[in-house]
């Protein structure tokens, strides 16, 4: 018969097989890439069974999920963070998404890295990723509204796609140059949006544009 003291100690550990387990997945799926990570090899960096591992987790792609949300739930990746400083205007919080210390091998955005890997055949990673982008974009919208911007959406929008462009090229490049770059883009667009008249200046573009559309047809 099991008493409650050991029934405690049975609990603690297998709380502390998941959180090793969810933390070997953090590092391995990031660093090395979701399909070069197998079950054996997270198995053997935390520890634990085979058998131990998918008691925690029925199969890879719950693990997988698991390793998002962990992220989405705990405010993204750094870079995501900065938009929640306290102590820095809207403006520097918006820039700040950019800012990325150098590093041996730049990773980039896991959940991009997650949506690129799971091509189709992961769903739940893809309603995953598909949640924690939107959510994103909100976050940036609300920045962007408290930096007084006339169009808070159309700037959210304009620095998400900034930043997702920037993040993979510098994934793929391994050079961090693409987000100084998107840096100074994005500083750009966010002093046109708080300019009193951006709105109107960029509806007179958009009919300027139509115009030029009806020339030339």
């Amino acid at each position: 018969m099991v008493n409650g003291d050991d029934m405690a100690g049975i609990t603690t550990r297998s709380r502390s097989a998941r959180e090793r387990i969810l933390a070997a997945a953090r590092t391995l799926f990031y660093r090395d890439g979701i399909h070069a990570t197998g079950v054996e090899r997270l198995a053997k960096h935390t520890q634990v069974s085979k058998r131990t591992l998918y008691q925690h987790f029925s199969s890879k792609d719950r693990l997988v999920e698991q390793y998002l949300r962990r992220i989405h739930d705990t405010g993204g990746m750094p870079n995501e963070k900065t938009l929640d400083t306290l102590d820095a205007t809207p403006r520097n919080r918006l820039l700040a998404i950019f800012d990325s210390p150098p590093a041996d091998r730049f990773r980039g955005c896991p959940f991009h890295n997650a949506a690129v890997e799971a091509a189709d055949e992961m769903p739940g990673v893809h309603e995953i990723v598909h949640e924690h982008k939107l959510w994103f974009i909100a976050r940036l919208s609300d920045v962007a509204a408290e930096a007084a911007a006339n169009d808070p959406y159309q700037l959210g929008h304009q620095l998400a796609v900034l930043f997702e462009g920037a993040n993979a090229l510098a994934t793929s490049l391994n050079d961090t140059a693409a987000l100084l770059h998107a840096r100074s883009a994005a500083e750009v667009l966010i002093d046109a949006a708080v300019q009193p008249g951006s709105q109107v200046l960029g509806s007179a573009a958009k009919g300027e544009n139509a115009r030029m559309t009806t020339v030339h047809k």
